[in-house]
């Protein structure tokens, strides 16, 4: 086999390949093979009749139809390995000749990485936020822990911003009841806004076993995207009455003996998450840093395909009805071209983004070892709230695998960019990224939901 490559375009090769058709014997034995265990003639046992009947009884074009289909994706990879074709994406392939006997001739345009001039890491400079570590900061914390140990106490009271009620909700639209948005004895705390929109609102003010009417927007279902009329009952009011700020509830809510105690480790605490914050303010500016200052020539196949993703995921829940998206669009203030143009400008982003970590951790050589992508696995299973061996089931099904793999390979690049970069805060004082990007804590946390942010479609752009 035979192969060149045209370069049309800084990200678009054209690979012309001539295969001889000795080379081709072993796919014309499989397709022979492949007929005599579908075809019977008489006079022999199945899987036996000679190639020349076989041919004869379907067609020498059939046969030849078969061979080209199935040679064609073995031949493109070898095409590809041999001239280390960087290819992304699936390729456009056109069969250019075949002469029966002699020669088949075929062309695949694909799209590829491009190259990338990566710049010295050591002049990036950049400047984020001070650790600051308030007394409010710690008061929240120590309120969120007694509102855990929190108890709720019916009232005879209309409803109040934080109470926790019993509510039965119904709908309709245009005067026709909704089903699948009607409920009963559900738990909702007043002001968190997890149901529907407008709920909050409306039952502030009503007493138990009163009811309410409002409007809002339904998002899923037969009429998502329709304005229906929701009419909430309210069943019980309970209010939540918090423990007193004193050495007895750090006894009960912690390992500490006093308050006082319990407050100097919150605000430890609070001083972790500072960390683990300006580390993801660090990330964030220095891959910001990077992409106004790095060209990337952007494949449009692949940029095309993150569009229409992000399309298909927006109509996935309005039964793929583009139109019921452009009203919803409009009763949200904003367009269909805005969604277009948003879209767009965040597939570029994304695909820049790819194509700019992988090339830097080419340059790096960056490795993953079989403990870190365990450890992103474990990782971000829990952030689903999924057993381990469940979500690796997941993914392995679903083919996204080698995105996780990926996705734990660029965040590493982009760490070793970190490290060699200048950081100071808006105080003037240098940060030191080694300690916080030295140890695991920190950089297991913020660099899943970095390459999350980062490489948020690597999917279709690792397809190779």
């Amino acid at each position: 086999m035979k192969s060149t490559v045209e370069q049309l375009s800084p990200t678009r090769v054209r690979i012309n390949v001539e295969v001889p058709f000795e080379e081709l014997k072993p796919d014309f034995d499989k397709a022979y093979k492949a007929l005599a265990q579908q075809i019977r003639l008489p006079g022999f046992r199945p899987g036996k009749a000679p190639a020349k009947l076989l041919e004869a009884r379907v067609g020498r074009g059939a046969v030849l139809e078969q061979v080209v289909n199935d040679a064609l994706p073995s031949r493109y990879s070898e095409a590809v390995t041999s001239a280390a074709v960087k290819a992304i994406g699936q390729p456009e392939i056109e069969i250019t000749k075949i002469e029966d006997g002699e020669l088949l001739e075929f062309t695949a345009e694909v799209d590829v990485r491009p190259e990338i001039t990566l710049p010295e890491y050591s002049e990036l400079s950049v400047t984020v936020d001070p650790i600051e570590i308030t007394d409010e900061a710690v008061e929240e914390q120590l309120l969120s822990l007694r509102q855990r140990f929190g108890t709720l106490t019916g009232v005879e009271r209309a409803v109040e911003d934080g109470d926790f009620i019993s509510i039965d909700l119904s709908a309709s639209v245009d005067g026709e009841a909704v089903p699948e948005a009607t409920a009963s004895g559900l738990s909702h705390e007043v002001g968190s806004g997890q149901l529907i929109e407008g709920l909050d609102e409306a039952v502030v003010g009503v007493k138990a076993g009163e009811s309410k009417e409002f409007t809002s927007t339904l998002v899923a279902g037969d009429h998502a995207g329709k304005e229906a009329v929701v009419t909430v009952t309210v069943g019980t009011v309970k209010e939540r009455e918090l423990p007193a700020e004193d050495d007895e509830f750090a006894q009960l809510a912690s390992e500490f003996d006093t308050l006082d105690e319990l407050k100097a480790d919150l605000r430890e605490r609070v001083g972790r998450v500072r960390k683990v914050e300006q580390a993801g303010q660090i990330r964030d500016k220095v891959l910001e840093t990077l992409l106004e200052t790095v060209e990337v020539p952007l494949p449009e196949a692949v940029v095309k395909a993150e569009v229409d993703a992000a399309l298909h995921d927006a109509v996935h829940g309005l039964d793929h009805d583009e139109e019921a998206l452009n009203k919803l669009l409009e009763e949200q203030g904003t367009s269909r071209e805005e969604f277009d143009k948003d879209a767009k400008e965040s597939a570029e982003r994304s695909v820049k983004t790819q194509l700019l970590l992988d090339a830097i951790a080419d340059a790096s050589d960056v490795t993953v070892g079989q403990d870190e992508l365990t450890e992103r696995i474990l990782f971000q299973a829990q952030r689903y709230g999924m057993a381990p061996e469940q979500f690796i089931q997941q993914i392995q099904q679903a083919g996204q695998l080698g995105a996780v793999f990926a996705d734990v390979r660029r965040g590493k690049a982009l760490a070793g960019v970190v490290e060699q970069a200048t950081v100071t805060d808006t105080a003037g004082v240098a940060v030191d990224t080694a300690e916080l990007f030295g140890n695991g804590e920190a950089e297991t946390e913020e660099a899943a939901s970095t390459d999350e942010a980062a490489t948020d479609s690597a999917e279709g752009e690792d397809q190779k």
